[in-house]
């Protein structure tokens, strides 16, 4: 996470800031308070409600590969254009991070041998 903040700053950037919640953060950009905002790793209902708000604002909500946004996927990009969302999308690095939708003790890096949460 913190390699993909080192590359957003080398785009032409103003500042970077974090203001508290994923909601509170998503509807930055659809206030326009925020032109982006992108986070590995929500859960579904931290970004249910704010995605569908900045969606209604106008903004774009994508996958941070670049492509349809899917809650369940846990990641996300919420933008105030769609030349903003991809820009992001090309940026960062995308990493494995266990769907919403999928059994928490199962393995979390996607090659089940490679590493596994065990539930103790």
């Amino acid at each position: 996470m913190t390699s993909n903040i080192y590359r957003l700053l080398r785009l032409p950037v103003h500042g970077v800031r974090a203001l508290g919640t994923a909601a509170v953060d998503m509807c930055q950009v659809a206030v326009g308070g925020a032109d982006a905002y992108f986070h590995v790793g929500l859960h579904c209902w931290d970004i249910a409600a704010s995605a569908i708000i900045v969606q209604e604002a106008g903004g774009v909500v994508i996958d941070t590969n670049g492509l349809h946004f899917d809650m369940m996927s846990r990641r996300v990009i919420a933008a105030s254009s769609a030349s903003v969302a991809q820009r992001i999308a090309d940026v960062i690095q995308v990493f494995p991070c266990r769907r919403d939708d999928e059994d928490p003790y199962s393995s979390v890096c996607g090659d089940a041998g490679a590493c596994e949460n065990k539930h103790v």
